[in-house]
Formats: structure tokens, sequence, C-alpha cells
């Protein structure tokens, strides 16, 4: 029973260590990708299509690539008026949750979150909640919540939960 125990308990040990090989950025296809070298295409082939394509008043575009479909990332690849690739943002972070304020629009909240994992409309609240999952630390799952007015479609708060408890 011993070896038995011994068995199991190295070959989970062999898949935590292969899931978690320090790759993350590599995993993605934004290793191959050059700041103020790479173009729009590169970006596509690496990247795979974006998820929306967001045309910037300046001329720039933003590309956004949620990870998932359980994933704890979404990028905003930044690309200048030219199609070359400047930078990228992963958003589903703490500090950029707390820019979600009060009175904020739904498009604003998306342009700066990315797709929500999902909508959930509470008719006799009168309120739309839309959640994105992200890590807290390591390997700590929490859900980030923003509460809209639904006929405002203005946030009213926003709120953390766990993705056991609710």
């Amino acid at each position: 029973m011993k070896n038995f125990l011994r068995a199991v308990s190295g070959f989970v040990c062999g898949l935590l260590m292969f899931g978690c090989n320090g790759r993350a950025i590599e995993d993605f296809g934004l290793e191959k990708l050059i700041k103020g070298v790479s173009s729009e295409a590169d970006v596509r082939s690496a990247m795979g299509e974006p998820e929306t394509v967001r045309d910037e008043e300046n001329g720039a575009r933003t590309l956004e690539y949620p990870k998932g479909p359980s994933g704890h990332r979404t990028f905003m690849i930044n690309l200048d008026a030219q199609g070359v690739f400047q930078a990228y943002t992963q958003v589903l972070t703490p500090e950029n949750f707390a820019t979600i304020e009060a009175g904020m629009s739904r498009d604003q909240v998306r342009r700066k979150l990315g797709k929500p994992r999902t909508v959930v409309k509470f008719g006799l609240k009168n309120e739309e909640v839309w959640d994105w999952r992200y890590l807290e630390g390591p390997v700590t799952e929490r859900f980030f919540n923003v509460h809209f007015d639904i006929d405002s479609g203005k946030v009213t708060r926003t709120s953390v939960s766990d993705p056991v408890m609710g």
C-alpha cells in the first residue's frame, strides 16, 4: 500500500510540476513579439484572432485577447497608427480592478477589463453583474464583479467573490 501511495504521490507531483513550467508568457505567444518591430499580422500569427479590435482616436489600435475558457488573463495588445506592436498589458489584476469606479459606462469597463466571463441580470434589483476570473497571488482563484444599474448602464459598485463559495 505504501508503494502505491508513493507512486500516486510522485505522479501527482510530476503533473503539478509540468503544469507550473514558468512559461506563462510563452504559452500565449507573447514571446514572439518584438516591441517597435512586430506588425499586426505578426501579432495575429502569434496570438490568433482577437476577441475585439478597437480603433483609437489617434489611429492606434487595441487588440483584446481573453485567454480562457476559464482563463485568468486578458491581454490588451497596443499597436501604433502604423500597425506596429508597442506594448501589451495583462488587465485582470487587482490594480486595474481598482480603477473601476461608480458611474463608469459598460463600454468604459469593457475597454479596461475586456470581455466578461459571464453577464447576469437581476431584474428585481435592476442590476446587471459582469464577472472576470482572476488569480489573487499565485494560485488563489477569485471573481471580480462589476455591478451595473440596468436602466442607466452605469457602474453602481464592484465586489470580489470566491468561485467555490459564490
